[in-house]
Parts: C-alpha cells; structure tokens; sequence
C-alpha cells in the first residue's frame, strides 16, 4: 500500500534531494526553472508518494500562460532508482491531473518523451513555445476540458498573478491523503518518469 498526500513544507528537502539524486547536476538552468523562478508552486497539486514514511515519488505543478490563457506547467516528476518501472509515476500522474481537473484547470502543458505520456493523454503541441533550447517535440499538452487547447498557442511566459496557483472553482477540499494498492497491471516497464518531465 502507498500513500499519496499533498506536499508539505516539512517535506520540501526531503523532495529536493530526491530530484537532485534523480536528475543531472544543474537541473535547476534548465528552461522550465527560469518560468518557476519567484512563482509560487500550485500547492494542491504537489503530491508526495510513500511507502511506509519512505518518500518514493514526488511530483510537484506550476502555474505559465500560454497566449494569455493560465495553464499547468506539469514537472519535475520523480521516483526514487529503487522504485522505478513498479508503475509509481502513473499513480502520481493519474492521481494529480484528477484533482487538476476538480479544481477548474483546463489546460496541463509539459517537456518529455511522448511514448511514455502519450498513455495519459499527452500530445504533441506545435504551436506551443517553451523558453529554449527545448527540444519542440518534447513540448506535450493534455486536455482537462473538450478543446481545451484550440486556439492556445504561442510562447510559454511565467505567471505573473498572484492568486494564479490557487485557482480552485469550487472544488472539494483535495489536502486529505488517499492510499493507493500497488498496481498491478500499470506498471511502467522499461520506462520511468524521472527525467521525462518538463525538467529536460
């Protein structure tokens, strides 16, 4: 059994470090970082995953525009090397753009590799501009809403309102953990989400 529970800031280092071990020094002059410098993280949706109090997986949202419209910037994800290809980054994924969805977002934008995202509805999006020197087919969209990227395209900018990160349309309160059974049939192969994210 797992357990899945919104970050906290007691967990803030524990989650650093667990992203310095999966990804390559210098994750942080990556392009998606300088769209998160000084904007707040979208709160909800961080979410932590453990195993009896071990932190295996983390995945954290942020808030971009996209041609003016507010869209989740989805990333980093991460499962620590011992609990990769068991299905945890699914779990994450699955259990964060559910609760995305209750809270109004329309729209989840990120950087990664198409055959492992594909599976949860990610595209390709060609008229989207990430901040170079991002790969263009690795910039990938999901819908939360029918059509929710017609007619959104252009460079992706930071966030510039505050209350950006808190946008909620009346949904449930989502800060209670749930606990979760290993999945059996969703495991993710000889693919991971650690460094597939919207980190690369």
């Amino acid at each position: 059994m797992y357990e899945i529970c919104p970050e906290t800031p007691a967990d803030e280092p524990e989650v650093e470090a667990l992203y310095d071990l999966c990804f390559a020094p210098g994750r942080t002059a990556l392009s998606s970082y300088r769209l998160r410098d000084g904007v707040p993280k979208v709160a909800d949706l961080c979410l932590v995953l453990r195993a009896d109090g071990i932190l295996l997986a983390a995945i954290r949202f942020w808030p971009v525009r996209v041609g003016g419209r507010p869209v989740l910037l989805l990333g980093p994800i991460a499962v620590h090397p011992t609990a990769q290809g068991e299905g945890l980054g699914g779990l994450l994924m699955r259990d964060s753009l559910a609760r995305a969805r209750k809270l109004g977002w329309d729209r989840v934008l990120l950087v990664g590799d198409a055959p492992y995202y594909g599976r949860f509805g990610f595209a390709r999006l060609d008229d989207v501009v990430m901040p170079p020197p991002t790969n263009p087919a690795r910039v990938l969209g999901l819908e939360l809403r029918p059509g929710a990227w017609v007619d959104v395209a252009g460079p992706v900018t930071r966030e510039t309102l505050p209350a950006a990160a808190g946008i909620s349309r009346g949904a449930k309160d989502l800060s209670a953990c749930v606990t979760v059974d290993h999945p059996k049939e969703d495991s993710d192969a000889d693919q991971s989400a650690t460094g597939a994210s919207a980190d690369q």
